[in-house]
């Protein structure tokens, strides 16, 4: 049998990772990147309905606001 000795075993302080700030980054980046790609999932699977125009547009800019309804 080995003695044990009364501290435990430490690793070097220069392992990054035993870092804990470090894998907390490395996580947050990850779920940022997931959300990313969810968002450009989710905006390619449901695409926005055409509103009416009353004119021209520009780059799919109408040019004047549609006239005014009393539907809200």
């Amino acid at each position: 049998m080995h003695p044990r000795s009364a501290e435990p075993v430490q690793a070097a302080p220069g392992d990054w990772y035993n870092t804990p700030v470090l894998w907390l980054g490395m996580v947050l980046f990850a779920a940022s990147l997931a959300g990313c790609v969810l968002m450009i999932v989710l905006g390619a699977r449901h695409v926005d309905v055409a509103l009416p125009t009353a004119g021209g547009e520009i780059m799919k800019m109408p040019l004047a606001r549609p006239a005014a309804s009393d539907k809200p």
